[in-house]
């Protein structure tokens, strides 16, 4: 059969990504996938039930004993957000719960992996809100709008954080790269956004209407994934929001039940806030700044005793001479005022002087005031909103000004003196000086010193007395000054080594450092930072300021702020015992499969208090005991995993508009129901009666939830650790028994695209429609899996892509020629040593293939799976072929069934095409165990590594001569002229190594098959033979790693017989390396002397001594051979 052509690539000028030609094997494969994927469908493959009531009666065993008598697996991932269709950084995500569900599968459990679609929130209705203005300015086709309008589509970098801000926590978690930042595009209206997905120019009027979305994309993403060859139970997937009425009663029964237990809250705190919409503007809600949270500061109250030369004018015609005027600083470090010698401003800010009532004023920037006009302080704003403006002042014009710097030595005032690098986006944009802790500082106010009539002050300004007022141990009791000369420090522009000087003075003199002087002289800095914010704000010198971390933009297009509202709060971190609780399972109970996630949760437990809950704006459902709220959209999203379970059983459709199989309305779903189904309450005849749904019925759905939870794997992106996985435990544990608390969590990185981040602007950009159109489903997937593991960046790479449709259409071409071409393939007795290497080699791969997959290391899954058991097969059939000697067909049909079995899970269409239609089993490959195979001889381990290593030192030995010889360099022999190739082979250890072997020895644990190299290290340091020793010490350890027994290890012997192996592979050798003969000589003690042991073509009888062997000889040992090429003449 002529065989197809290989798919070239180019890169196409209008997109960063692969263009494709030459087709036709990728098209092959899509034909065998879309096949396949039909099949299933009509079978129901992937609807799976718990087992029935007939099956298994109600009362006759407890839900955990169902659970182990008929195992299961229950897996999710974030269910996407429907405003647009499904991208690489999707599926990148839904790849890891696909992979983990068809491995589960073929563990003999039932699996369900189900999708739902969110629409929750502000981000749907928002960008119809928008489309509604917009057909209003440019018609329903948008034809108005000026094609050469410069407001085109474009990318722009994500927003910077305001300032690179020290936080209070310094542990506190944080994603390197939010998911809005990784995605983030800048365009000016709405409708060009629509036309960047695709949506045709005629049809995205349609969008105006909010519930069009609804409509619109659920079906694409369903399709998309279907075309990805998921393995997901369709029958129970539903909207959000109250568009399905059945989730919105889930919804509120679960609101109902937080407030009943005191979980929800009524009160005034901090939140992100939206001013133009309004309300609160949480996560979802937010075009930037995700995961961004309140910070708090000690807003220091400035008195003015003095103005500035430059300020008296300025300000007496615009204030009444009777309205006191102060500055307002922001500060994270209350504790250190004591040391204060003057205060900064940007000499180049506006700042803003602002009326609080009659009698006073304050100074600050127009951000900080719009922020602290919504955290009611009554002596500041008093008003929600409301921050008259009576003047505005450069900074520069400040200079000069004496004011009252609280608990500060210099009882006489400081001077306000300029700084260069304070920001009007960080804090008030007056910052305090305290040289003697802030690096920052101590930098400013040196310079300052230094050139005075540069900056237009007088030096002594900069010159008062700088005091130690806290003991550090590491830095002493002037941290700034120290760290400032340690790190070479010379002017304020040396604004790295700052950086780091600042975070190691705040964490030395937050965590170790003690007061020298005040109330708390003698006392830790972490015990009394906030009782000084307190001592200061009782004397009316300070207050709680708030602002964001850094700069949130809402979807509406408002920068937001800190307010404090009276709303409804889920009362997470505040609630200590819940905290706790939380906490606890976190480290004992859950499964994150990454040190980096459960370091992550514990972190974000530590420092998250309580979140608001509600909001007056977008799409959601109602909250039940105050309805003019809505539930927001990460707090309708903690627990839905529950309603997977019986939503096939509610309804038919993903809107709640036809009931399901069991025939109940919505209104049937009451609260004592919603209780009795999720084991909240035994199953009675009076909710039964009451709700008028059977108890059958009732059972049924029981059923299904206390089968299948707890969740066995929940699967997100890492930003969501901040977030959305962390409520999602805090509620589970609220409103279930631990017996259904979920059990595991994987959390993975964003991913890139060709290595770099996607971006629709650049053409960098693939959809997963776009992705599996261009490359199929499997040679998809096995770059998912390629792409990487753990909590890092991962990269879908095209190339990878690519190669796979090559790989398996070359594979699935082998596999067909074998099949029908293997009465030509050896039969009989498997005995040859090449016979006995693969059918090892294959069944250690089956083992490290499933150990990978049980920790969900799918990158070295497909390694195993894959590329290592193609390896092991070219190896196997280009050595038998090299000697002559046909594969046998047993160990082929053995290594093709465990091929399509293996990768599965990865490429589930090849591996159904490989078992049913070239293996011809009787039915499909989703329902086969993994397999089955006896344990890897460690011996047969030992020599196949053997063979490739010395197969691999020859074959690169002849390529460097060859390499030289190109080049024109001297030769020891001509590779292309007729050659001998000698190897020389050893039969003891050098003695030198026997002392190294007994450290080994001794820092083996047999038991945890470890090396305690901590202590081993050192030990062989003292010896004196590092350079020698340690890749000896390094072989050893690699061979215990590798199972082989520890006596052979230790006893010095080779698991396998070293001689029989090379003889065996001479024939090859001739062949691959080229030779006219090949000789084996073993070597004597000292490599002096030898005898041949294999001998070609005629020359001296088997068992001949050899004297004065080449030096090459003495460098041989057991297990590493060394050889010698000549030439020859025929």
């Amino acid at each position: 059969m002529a065989s197809a052509p290989t798919p070239t690539t180019a890169i196409d000028p209008a997109k960063k990504t692969l263009t494709l030609e030459n087709t036709q094997k990728r098209d092959t494969l899509i034909e065998i996938e879309k096949k396949y994927q039909q099949q299933w469908a009509e079978d129901g493959i992937f609807q799976v039930d718990a087992p029935s009531l007939s099956e298994v009666p109600y009362d006759s065993i407890t839900a955990e004993e169902l659970r182990a008598k008929k195992p299961k697996y229950f897996g999710t991932m974030a269910y996407p957000y429907m405003n647009g269709t499904l991208h690489v950084g999707h599926s990148f995500t839904a790849s890891k719960v696909e992979f983990a569900t068809g491995f589960a599968r073929m563990q003999g459990r039932r699996t369900l992996f189900p999708l739902g679609f969110h629409c929750t929130g502000m981000p749907i209705k928002a960008c119809a809100d928008k489309l509604v203005r917009e057909v209003e300015m440019f018609g329903q086709e948008f034809e108005k709008h000026p094609e050469n309008d410069s407001s085109a589509p474009t990318e722009t970098s994500p927003p910077a954080p305001t300032q690179n801000v020290t936080r209070e926590d310094v542990t506190k978690f944080t994603a390197k790269k939010t998911k809005a930042a990784a995605k983030h595009v800048n365009v000016k209206y709405q409708f060009q956004i629509m036309m960047s997905l695709g949506i045709p120019r005629n049809e995205i009027y349609r969008f105006a209407d909010p519930q069009y979305w609804l409509d619109f994309f659920p079906p694409l993403c369903k399709r998309d994934l279907t075309n990805f060859g998921a393995r997901i139970d369709w029958r129970r997937s539903f909207v959000t929001t109250d568009a399905n009425p059945y989730y919105d009663a889930f919804v509120r029964w679960q609101m109902n039940r937080l407030k009943e237990l005191e979980k929800i809250k009524y009160g005034k705190r901090e939140t992100i806030y939206s001013i133009k919409d309004g309300q609160p503007c949480m996560d979802h809600d937010r075009s930037a700044g995700e995961g961004v949270g309140p910070q708090k500061y000690t807003g220091l109250v400035l008195d003015v005793k003095e103005w500035g030369p430059r300020v008296e004018k300025a300000v007496t015609e615009k204030i009444p001479k009777e309205m006191n005027v102060s500055f307002v600083a922001a500060t994270l470090r209350p504790e250190t005022m004591y040391g204060q010698t003057c205060c900064f401003v940007g000499p180049n800010i506006t700042y803003g002087i602002f009326k609080a009532n009659d009698k006073q004023c304050f100074v600050m920037t127009h951000r900080a005031a719009r922020n602290l006009s919504c955290q009611g302080v009554p002596d500041i704003f008093p008003q929600f909103g409301e921050y008259p403006l009576l003047a505005e002042i450069k900074g520069s014009t400040l200079i000069g000004t004496v004011i009252k710097a609280p608990l500060s030595i210099h009882t006489e005032g400081v001077r306000i003196l300029p700084m260069e690098t304070v920001l009007a986006t960080k804090g008030t944009g007056i910052v305090t000086s305290v040289p003697s802790d802030s690096p920052h500082d101590y930098a400013t106010v040196t310079d300052l010193a230094k050139k005075a009539d540069y900056y237009g002050i007088k030096k002594e300004w900069a010159e008062l007395e700088i005091i130690p007022i806290l003991e550090t141990p590491t830095y002493g009791n002037l941290t700034a000054p120290t760290l400032v000369k340690q790190l070479k420090i010379n002017s304020p522009k040396d604004t790295k080594q700052l950086e780091e000087a600042k975070d190691l003075a705040y964490k030395e003199g937050y965590y170790q450092g003690v007061m020298l002087v005040g109330e708390f002289k003698g006392q830790k800095v972490s015990d009394i930072k906030d009782r000084v914010h307190k001592q200061l704000e009782q004397s009316g010198e300070a207050f709680e300021y708030w602002e964001p971390e850094g700069l949130v933009m809402s979807r509406s297009g408002d920068e937001c702020v800190v307010a404090k509202m009276d709303q409804w709060y889920l009362n997470y971190g505040a609630d200590t015992e819940w905290k706790e609780e939380t906490m606890k399972w976190v480290k004992d109970g859950l499964n994150t499969y990454s040190v980096d996630t459960q370091n992550g949760l514990e972190a974000v437990i530590n420092w998250l208090n309580r979140w608001a809950c509600a909001r007056t704006y977008g799409l959601g459902s109602k909250l039940p005991f105050d309805p003019h709220f809505l539930v927001e959209s990460l707090s309708d999203s903690t627990i839905y995993m529950a309603y997977y379970t019986i939503a096939h059983i509610l309804h038919k459709d993903i809107y709640g508009k036809q009931p399901g199989m069991a025939g109940i309305t919505p209104e049937q779903m009451t609260d004592e129901v919603w209780d009795s189904v999720f084991a909240r309450r035994e199953l009675s005849d009076e909710v039964a009666e009451k709700s008028g749904i059977s108890k059958e019925t009732l059972q049924g759905m029981r059923r299904e939830f206390e089968y299948w939870y707890p969740l066995d794997l929940r699967v997100s992106g890492k930003d969501l650790l901040n977030n959305h996985l962390t409520f999602f435990i805090y509620i589970h544990i609220a409103l279930f028994p631990p017996e259904y608390w979920p059990r595991g969590i994987r959390a993975n990185g964003h991913a890139l695209l060709n290595g770099e981040k996607m971006s629709k602007s650049t053409g960098n950009f693939l959809t997963l429609d776009e992705t599996t159109k261009k490359y199929g489903a499997d040679a998809s997937r096995i770059a998912f899996a390629d792409a990487g593991d753990g909590l890092e960046d991962a990269n879908f790479d095209e190339m990878v892509a690519n190669s796979s449709i090559l790989r398996l259409y070359t594979l699935k071409e082998w596999c067909e020629e074998m099949v029908r071409e293997q009465e030509k393939l050896r039969t009989g007795p498997k005995d040859g040593v090449w016979d006995w290497l693969f059918e090892n080699e294959m069944n250690g791969l089956v083992y490290e293939a499933r150990r990978n997959y049980e920790q969900t290391a799918f990158r070295l899954a497909l390694k195993s799976a894959l590329y290592d058991f193609s390896s092991a097969r070219d190896l196997y059939r280009e050595i038998t072929g090299a000697t002559g000697v046909s594969m046998h067909r047993d160990l082929v049909l053995k290594y093709i069934e465990l091929q399509a079995l293996l990768l599965a899970p990865i490429a589930p269409h090849w591996a159904e095409y490989i078992w049913l239609e070239v293996l011809g089993k009787p039915s499909t490959i989703q329902n086969e165990l993994f397999p089955d195979v006896p344990e890897a001889d460690t011996a047969a381990a030992a020599a196949k590594d053997y063979v490739r290593h010395i197969s691999s030192s020859i074959t690169s030995a002849e390529a460097l001569q060859q390499k030289r010889k190109d080049k024109g360099k001297s030769v020891a022999f001509d590779p292309k002229q007729p050659k001998r190739l000698t190897i020389y082979v050893a039969s003891n250890f050098p003695a030198w190594q026997e002392k190294y072997v007994d450290l080994v020895r001794e820092a083996f644990d047999a038991i945890h098959l470890s090396v305690d190299e901590k202590e081993l290290n050192p030990k062989i340091a003292k010896l004196g033979e590092m350079k020698k020793a340690m890749p000896f010490v390094q072989g050893l350890r690699k061979r215990l790693m590798n199972g082989e027994k520890p006596t052979t290890v230790f006893e010095r012997k080779l698991a396998f017989d070293e001689l029989f192996i090379l003889r065996a592979m001479v024939p090859a050798l001739k062949k691959t390396a080229g030779c006219i003969t090949v000789d084996l000589v073993a070597v004597d003690e000292g490599g002096k002397t030898g005898r041949m042991v294999s001998l070609d073509d005629g020359g001296p009888e088997e068992g001949e001594k050899l004297d004065k062997l080449p030096p090459t000889a003495e460098a041989a040992v057991p297990g590493n051979p060394t050889f010698f090429f000549q030439n020859v003449e025929l």
